[in-house]
């Protein structure tokens, strides 16, 4: 009998996961699947579109049917290139491999740098790893432009359902964007758990409509079925070579979201992203752009060229209710893009890339639910910039792709590295799948690339300034490491010159922040001019590793009674935590530090930079560097230091 006791635990522990797979499963589909999960809004209308550009020369949109402007091998064509991109892209690249490259859960550009930085870093020469810092940033600034450019493309494609019913909603589109952006961007700081609490349900609603709205189209014309075959899309591509380099462009907008699912992986599991995508948003998707591929091959005309909305009768009964569920959707795709670029800054921040800026914790129990005002009210400016310059999607759809692709490619590098430096996987086996995979990228980024003139320059913009201030902090802040330390006194020489002169003391605890062994410039210049220390003195150190979280208990990874009354303690935080030194602090008690937690003094040190020093930066960039620094967010603040027990010396540095 005993023997067979266990067996009901083991049933209990493995139904409680099983349930609670499916909760992160039905979690996921509310945040990671926004953006994929709304592509059929514009995907297939513009490549319809790119198609009738290359091909007839007609640029604006028009009412269409089958003959007139294309025919049954080109609808073919186009929904064949819709079902492979997303089988190789979206299913094989990330779902199958790329999700593989978790740091400790955690995905995302910045993960896979960190992931190779704690576990690879000595298989890289200095330069090597400058370069696949330099791709990482690249990389997570085309995904902030891409951040930018989602919620305004996506809310206006739903907008314009409208027009399907009358074109007497044409110009109230734009403002209709502006005024949900600014809803959107609004409550923002109400924090994700309650912003996201009707994100499940309204994108399962949301995925049922798609599939629903495909299979009824299917069923009328089920030859579209022979898309699934690779042949038509090599045969589309064959006939129409120059209509390939555009409508390439236009077919990569079905596998936006990519990064967006690879990022959001550490809310909910890799299996639970894999099975919401295997069992529910791929099925759905495939249904609804072989849907509208059949309804291309109807004889009723598509108003506008939207295909669509020409799924459901061009009335107002059936048009307004798709609007309200397709508006509510891209709320939530765009959504998920702005709590990505916040946890982005984040990771940033504390990877030494980034200025800091306010973070603000929406959630006590849920360390990544954050708000950074800063990036909330960016974007909003950047995204109404963009609906009222471009106003509608057909124009500003040219500038999405070139964020997607670019970003994918360092993607697929920095996987491959991952997968030989990190897992040893053998190159041979790897690299011929990966070389392929990069292929694709190139194609995709090569036919965005066309249209850099048309709205693509607007997605490198944002990235190359997004790059320019991550690359240029993270120069500045090595210069200003390296001169910082050469001025730092060694422990030893200040602990026997305080043995040797025997200076006053007074009672409390000075705490002293810094970044590197040794004693502060801060306690120098405190030192110098007070003639007197604390009673105690603690030179705290505090530094990032390379993992997403650092377990509590080792937070404190080392305290030292130096003598004399110092101590020196280093205190560790992963790149998505946010350091809270107070609570540190109360911790040293419990560690054997004498200290009175009410007389506490905090010492930090200010810069002031003076441009004589020999740094390799230029001129112009040191200024930059020094607009950065004076208006980052105090140290203060970020190190969550209470304001009547702050102290800043202010010292001159030469850079």
């Amino acid at each position: 009998m005993s023997a067979t006791q266990p067996a009901p635990a083991a049933d209990a522990a493995h139904g409680h996961a099983t349930a609670s797979l499916r909760i992160l499963v039905w979690a996921a589909l509310g945040v990671v699947f926004g953006d994929i999960g709304t592509s059929p809004l514009y995907a297939m209308s513009e490549t319809v579109s790119s198609h009738l550009m290359s091909v007839h020369g007609i640029h604006e949109k028009v009412t269409m049917t089958l003959g007139q402007y294309y025919g049954r091998d080109e609808v073919l064509g186009f929904t064949s290139l819709f079902v492979w991109a997303i089988a190789i892209v979206v299913t094989l690249k990330y779902v199958v491999l790329i999700l593989r490259a978790d740091n400790e859960g955690e995905g995302g550009m910045f993960s896979i740098l960190a992931l190779l930085k704690a576990k690879a870093a000595e298989r890289f020469s200095p330069r090597a790893m400058g370069v696949i810092v330099v791709m990482a940033v690249v990389g997570s600034g085309l995904i902030l432009g891409d951040g930018v450019i989602t919620p305004s493309l996506s809310i206006m494609s739903a907008w314009e359902g409208l027009e399907v019913v009358t074109h007497r909603w044409s110009p109230y589109i734009p403002w209709l964007s502006v005024a949900t952006l600014i809803a959107l961007f609004s409550i923002q700081r109400y924090g994700t758990a309650k912003v996201g609490a009707i994100f499940a349900p309204a994108m399962a609603v949301w995925f049922v409509a798609l599939a629903a709205m495909g299979a009824v189209s299917l069923s009328r014309h089920l030859d579209v079925l022979a898309a699934v075959n690779p042949a038509y899309a090599a045969r589309y591509m064959r006939h129409f070579p120059r209509a390939t380099l555009y409508v390439i462009g236009s077919v990569d907008l079905c596998i936006t979201g990519c990064e967006a699912l690879f990022a959001d992986m550490g809310h909910f599991s890799r299996p639970a992203v894999r099975r919401a995508w295997f069992f529910v948003v791929w099925p759905a998707l495939m249904l609804n752009y072989l849907g509208q591929g059949a309804r291309m091959l109807d004889a009723a005309p598509i108003v506008d060229g939207n295909v669509f909305y020409a799924l459901v009768p061009a009335s107002a009964a059936f048009v307004y209710p798709l609007v309200l569920i397709s508006w509510l959707a891209t709320i939530i795709a765009s959504q998920a893009l702005i709590s990505g670029a916040f946890s982005l800054v984040h990771q940033a921040i504390q990877l030494g890339l980034c200025p800091r800026v306010s973070v603000v914790h929406t959630n006590a129990e849920v360390e990544g639910q954050i708000y950074v005002p800063e990036v909330n009210w960016g974007y909003l400016a950047g995204c109404i910039v963009l609906v009222l310059g471009f106003r509608s999607s057909h124009n500003l759809a040219p500038a999405y792709g070139l964020a997607v692709t670019g970003t994918m490619g360092f993607t697929t590098i920095l996987f491959y590295l991952v997968a030989t430096r990190v897992w040893s996987w053998k190159a041979w086996l790897i690299g011929p799948v990966c070389l392929a995979l990069i292929a694709v990228d190139i194609g995709f980024f090569l036919s965005n690339a066309t249209q850099f003139f048309e709205g693509g320059y607007i997605t490198l913009a944002i990235a190359a300034a997004s790059a320019f201030v991550m690359l240029t902090w993270r120069k500045g802040r090595a210069a200003l490491g390296a001169v910082l330390k050469a001025m730092m006194l060694p422990t030893e020489a200040f602990l026997a010159s305080l043995h040797a002169e025997r200076p006053p003391r007074v009672k409390g605890t000075a705490v002293f922040m810094t970044s590197n062994p040794g004693v502060p410039h801060s306690l120098i210049h405190y030192f110098k001019h007070a003639k007197t220390l604390h009673e105690r003195v603690v030179f705290l150190t505090v530094q990032t590793r390379h993992v997403p979280e650092v377990a509590e208990e080792q937070r404190v990874a080392e305290v030292t009674d130096l003598g004399e009354g110092c101590y020196g303690a280093q205190v560790v935080y992963g790149f998505m935590e946010s350091p809270d030194i107070p609570k540190i602090i109360r911790g040293l008690k419990a560690r054997g530090v004498a200290i009175d937690l009410g007389d506490v003094s905090y010492f930090l040190g200010r810069e002031s930079l003076v441009f004589t020093g020999s740094a390799k930066m230029s001129t112009p960039r040191k200024m930059f560097f020094k607009l950065l620094s004076q208006n980052a967010m105090a140290a203060s603040a970020f190190f969550k230091l209470p304001p009547g027990r702050v102290i800043e010396l202010g010292v001159q540095i030469e850079l």
